[in-house]
This record gives structure tokens, C-alpha cells and sequence, in this order.
């Protein structure tokens, strides 16, 4: 009892002590917020006089700032004042300066108003004045008429009748004179346009011309050739003579046997069959036979070649493959010594570029150029000219009736009845009388190319001349030691003279005078 009555003690003891230890800090604790909160509101004072402080300064500062605001406005009022007043006082005088100037003009308009009503009146007087002179002239006219008719013993109307007939008389005379002059004019300037564009189509155009003869000849590798050709009995002559249908000629020519025969292509055949059966060295019947048929697969595949060669080279498209074939069998057709393919595509470059200076259709032109002597390729094989089987063939073909024309109408067989068959015809002549393109002018034609190199190397520092474009250019090399890059201008001009002096020619003649210096080393 005594030990729990001790504890208790104890135990009340202890939590007096506690009590009084939270007291004591509570007193401490109380203490402290006061000694805090007086040194808090010591500083909230002194921060107050400061706000005070900055408080006054910025007042200060934004009445200093206010009065200077104030000042810069009242400078920019006045300013903007004296601008206006200054802006006010010239658009013032200004407008002084308008009424000035419109009341000059008022006083100028109603002085001319005034000379105005001046010139009316004086017109009107004039008119006046005119009124009465018509009226009197009319009176005049109609006294006169009237003596006129007494005198004439005509009225008006038969005066009239008399003088319509007597002008429309002299009308139709001077007409008639003026259409013959016209015609005349019409004439005269057509030949001589036709000439021009004739001369120029001729100039633009210079194709290859080739003379061909009705024999060739097949050179051999020696004479004991021949007999080989000739073979036992004749055998393999009359056996190539038998195929080819051409007479071979083997006499006392050295190393050499000629061909004969109307038909070109059959000479054709048997110049390549012989040339292989040369080549080949084995002559006998059969290898003969195997020899000509392999030269007809190659000769008709040159015609094709040619053929298309021709309508690619002329720009004619869509021609039926028959007509290309019988275009490539005019390569084996010669006319006078010419060939007839080459002047064939030479009429269609003509035609061609004189319907090209007229504005007519220029594929139209080329194709019936190209096709107009067509009938030659087979005109030995069927009856009838050439003019009728080939206008027949481009029928069959589905040739236009333009070109079927042209066909019949280049040798004036039929009459033309379009522009495109006078163009052929015309294109045709050309071809035709061209010099050098037929065997009876040629030598003239090599005559005048000689003489026109002759006149260029006449002159003094020509090395070389040569005439080219059949005629047409001729292109001279200076010594470049002799002859200055100034001189050859007037050496050009020079040789001009003399070549127009000298020589006569068609169209006109290009002279190209060259001159290089070249310099020349060899590396070693």
C-alpha cells in the first residue's frame, strides 16, 4: 500500500513538473512573438516612410515629366499652327491666281462670242447674197436651155440620148485599149515571173545526171577466160545467151567480153551472173542456170532499194508497191543517154519548188513529177506509149485524177487541166534540155565548166579552181603568200566580171573564193 501510494507520488510529482516546464515555455514562447512582432512593425514603419519617401519622389518626378509633356505639345501645337496658317495663305493665293486666270478667259470667250456673232452676220449676208445669185443663175440656165433647144431642135432628154451614146462609144474604145494594155502588162510580167521561178527551181535543183549505153562491158581476168565462158561446143555461152536473153560479144578485146541487148535489166542480170561466174571459177551449164537466178534476186532487190530510195529522197509518200517497183526499173531506163529514174526524181524536185514559189500544193507537184514517165519502165513489154500505159498504170494504182493528168498531158498528148500538169510539163523541158543531162549536150556542157575553171585560174594567185553545183559554184583557192584576206574581195568581184563578160549560163554562178594559211610540223 505505502509503495502504491509512493508511485502515485512519484507519478503526480512528474507530471506537475511537466506542467510546469509547457507553462514555462509557453511564457518564453509568448516572449518571443512579442519581441518578433515589435521588431516587425518596426521595420513595416520604416518601410512605410520609404514608400511615402518613393511615393513623393515619383510625384515629384510625373509633375516634372507633365510639365515637359506640356511644353513639347504647345512647340507642336504651334508648329502645326504655323503650317496651316502658312498651307492656308498659298492655297489662298493660289485661288486668287484661278480667279484671276478665269476671269481672263470669261473676258477672252466673250470677246470671241462677239467676233462670232460678227462672222454669223457676215454669212448670213453671204448666204443671202448666194440664195440670190442661184436664183438668178437658174433663170439664166433655163433661158439658155430654152434657146438651146430652139436652136438644136433637141429637148433635154434627146440631148441626153445623143451625148450617152456618143461617150458610151468612146468608152468601150478606151475600154477595149485599156484591156488590151493590161493584158499586154499581164502577159509580159507573168513571162517574167515564170522565167524567175523557173531559174530559181533550176538553181535550187541540181541532181546527178548518168549516160548509160545499151551495152557493158565485163572485164576478165585473162584471156583463157574466155573459152571458159564459151565452154565445149559453146555450151555455156549459149546456155548464159539462153537465160538472160543477151548476146555476149567475146572477140579480140583484151581481157574483156561485152554485153549487148535492148533490155537493160536482162544486161543487168547477166553482167552480175558472169562477174560471179568469174569469181568462181566453175562454168558449166548448171552452175551457170544457179548464177543467173541468184543476179535476178539481186537485181530485183536493187529495183526495190531504188525504188523506195527514189520516194524517200522526193518526200512521196503512199505510193501502191507496184508503182515503187516500176520507179525502181526506171534505174535500168535510159532516154537519149539519160537515165530515166534520175530525171524522173529531178522533174519532182522541180515541180516541187516552182509550186512552192506559186502556193500550190507541193506533195501533190513532187508526186506527179516522180511518176510522169512511169510507162517507160515496161513500155517495152506492153503495146502503146509510154504517156498511155503509165497514165493506165496510175488508174490501176489508184492514182488521182491530177496525176493521171499530169501523165497524159507532159508531152501536150492531152490537154492540161490543172497547174500541177503545166508544172510537170515545164519541170520536164528542164530536165530534159539541162545542159549535160543528155548525151547531144553534153560536150557543150563540159565546154563551158572547162572555160569557166579556165577564167578563174587566168588570174594571177589562183593555185586551184573547181567547178561544182554542175555549173552553178565555183569554188577558188588563193596562194595565201600572194593573195591578202583584203585582196580576195576584190579578186571575187574581178573574176565575177570577167565570167559575165565571157561566158554564157543559165540562172547564176557562185564564185567562193578561199584562202587558209596552214602550218604544218611533224612530231618525232
Amino acid at each position: 500500500m505505502c509503495a502504491i501510494t509512493t508511485g502515485i507520488g512519484i507519478a503526480i510529482g512528474l507530471a506537475i513538473g511537466i506542467v510546469i516546464a509547457i507553462i514555462a515555455s509557453l511564457i518564453m514562447f509568448r516572449a518571443g512573438i512579442n519581441h518578433r512582432k515589435k521588431i516587425a512593425e518596426a521595420e513595416i514603419g520604416s518601410a512605410e516612410q520609404e514608400a511615402k519617401r518613393l511615393i513623393a519622389e515619383a510625384q515629384k518626378a510625373a509633375e516634372n515629366k507633365k510639365r515637359e509633356v506640356l511644353l513639347e505639345a504647345k512647340e507642336e501645337i504651334h508648329k502645326s499652327r504655323m503650317e496651316l496658317e502658312r498651307e492656308i495663305k498659298d492655297r489662298r493665293s493660289e485661288i486668287q491666281r484661278q480667279e484671276r486666270r478665269l476671269v481672263q478667259k470669261e473676258e477672252s470667250l466673250d470677246r470671241k462670242i462677239e467676233m462670232l456673232e460678227q462672222k454669223e452676220e457676215v454669212l448670213n449676208k453671204k448666204i443671202k447674197d448666194i440664195q440670190a445669185t442661184e436664183e438668178r443663175i437658174k433663170e439664166l440656165e433655163s433661158k439658155q436651155v430654152e434657146e438651146l433647144e430652139r436652136i438644136s431642135g433637141l429637148t433635154v432628154e434627146d440631148a441626153k440620148q445623143y451625148l450617152l451614146k456618143n461617150v458610151e462609144s468612146e468608152v468601150k474604145h478606151e475600154v477595149a485599149m485599156l484591156i488590151k494594155d493590161v493584158e499586154n502588162r499581164a502577159k509580159e510580167e507573168a513571162d517574167r515571173k515564170a522565167k524567175e521561178i523557173i531559174a530559181c527551181a533550176i538553181q535550187k535543183c541540181a541532181a546527178d545526171h548518168v549516160s548509160e549505153v545499151t551495152v557493158s562491158v565485163v572485164p576478165l581476168p585473162n584471156d583463157e577466160m574466155k573459152g571458159r565462158i564459151i565452154g565445149r561446143e559453146g555450151r555455156n555461152i549459149r546456155t548464159l545467151e539462153t537465160l538472160t536473153g543477151i548476146d555476149l560479144i567475146i572477140d579480140d578485146t583484151p581481157e574483156a567480153v561485152i554485153l549487148s541487148g535492148f533490155d537493160p535489166i536482162r544486161r543487168e542480170v547477166a553482167r552480175i551472173a558472169l562477174e560471179k561466174l568469174i569469181i568462181d571459177g566453175r562454168i558449166h551449164p548448171a552452175r551457170i542456170e544457179e548464177m543467173v537466178e541468184k543476179a535476178n534476186k539481186e537485181v530485183e532487190n536493187t529495183i526495190r532499194q531504188e525504188g523506195d530510195h527514189a520516194t524517200f529522197e522526193t518526200g512521196v509518200h503512199g505510193l501502191h508497191p507496184e508503182l515503187i517497183r516500176l520507179l525502181g526499173k526506171l534505174k535500168f531506163r535510159t532516154s537519149y543517154g539519160q537515165n530515166v529514174l534520175t530525171h524522173s526524181i529531178e522533174v519532182a524536185h522541180l515541180a516541187g519548188l516552182m509550186a512552192a514559189e506559186l502556193g500550190v500544193d507541193v506533195n501533190l507537184a513532187k508526186r506527179a513529177g516522180l511518176l510522169h514517165d512511169i510507162g517507160k519502165a515496161v513500155d517495152h513489154e506492153m503495146e502503146g506509149s509510154h504517156v498511155a500505159i503509165g497514165a493506165e498504170l496510175a488508174r490501176k494504182y489508184k492514182e488521182g485524177n491530177v496525176v493521171v493528168n499530169a501523165i497524159q498531158a507532159h508531152h501536150g498528148d492531152v490537154e492540161a487541166t490543172s497547174i500541177i500538169s503545166i508544172l510537170v510539163q515545164a519541170a520536164d523541158s528542164i530536165s530534159a534540155a539541162r545542159p549535160g543531162a543528155r548525151r547531144e549536150t553534153l560536150e557543150s556542157y563540159i565546154k563551158r565548166i572547162e572555160k569557166l575553171e579556165e577564167i578563174a585560174n587566168s588570174f594571177d594567185g589562183v593555185e586551184k579552181s573547181y567547178a561544182i553545183q554542175a555549173g552553178r559554184e565555183i569554188r577558188i583557192i588563193v596562194k595565201p603568200d600572194e593573195v591578202s584576206d583584203e585582196d580576195i574581195i576584190l579578186k571575187s568581184r574581178e573574176i565575177v566580171k570577167k565570167i559575165e563578160s565571157e561566158l554564157e549560163y543559165p540562172g547564176q554562178i557562185k564564185v567562193n573564193v578561199i584562202r587558209e594559211t596552214r602550218a604544218i610540223e611533224y612530231a618525232k
